[in-house]
Order: structure tokens, then C-alpha cells, then sequence
């Protein structure tokens, strides 16, 4: 796949997890307030991101080539700038 096919496709699932899970500032705001709670130390919704990234990265380190995981990647770091005060 090519890149700008592989960036219309991370844009197209962003609009339709946009739509199912509301704004991703909120989103992460409040994933960040329930792993604070688990973790006992304050967690921000921006490194809700990039820990979600590193996830991901972790399981392209077993398969590279795994377009899922790929492109859940690029969706959240995209997010990244919606997130960083």
C-alpha cells in the first residue's frame, strides 16, 4: 500500500471512530483519569497517546507487517496534536 493511500485510510477510520467514540481530546481525558486511578500516579491524555503508540509498536516489532496496527499507529499520533495543551 502507499503512503497516501495508507494516510486516507488512517484519516477515514479516525472520522469513524470520531463518530462512535466522540472527540479524542475527551476520549483520552478520560482514559487518562480512569489509568490514573489504576496506576495511582497522575497520567495525561498525551501520554495515553503515546503509551496506545508504543502498544502498537511493540506488536509491529513481532509482525511488521501487520497493516492494523500500521495504521493504529499513524491514527494516534495524528491524535497526538489534538491532545497537547
Amino acid at each position: 500500500m502507499n503512503t497516501p493511500t495508507i494516510l486516507d485510510e488512517a484519516a477515514r477510520i479516525l472520522r469513524e471512530r470520531n463518530g462512535a467514540y466522540g472527540e479524542p481530546a475527551e476520549c483520552m481525558a478520560a482514559v487518562a483519569a480512569r489509568w490514573s486511578t489504576t496506576l495511582g500516579v497522575p497520567v495525561t491524555p498525551a501520554q495515553v497517546v503515546l503509551c496506545m503508540i508504543d502498544l502498537k509498536l511493540a506488536r509491529l516489532a513481532h509482525d511488521p507487517g501487520h497493516h492494523d496496527s500500521a495504521l493504529d499507529v499513524i491514527g494516534y499520533a495524528a491524535l497526538l496534536g489534538e491532545v497537547c495543551p
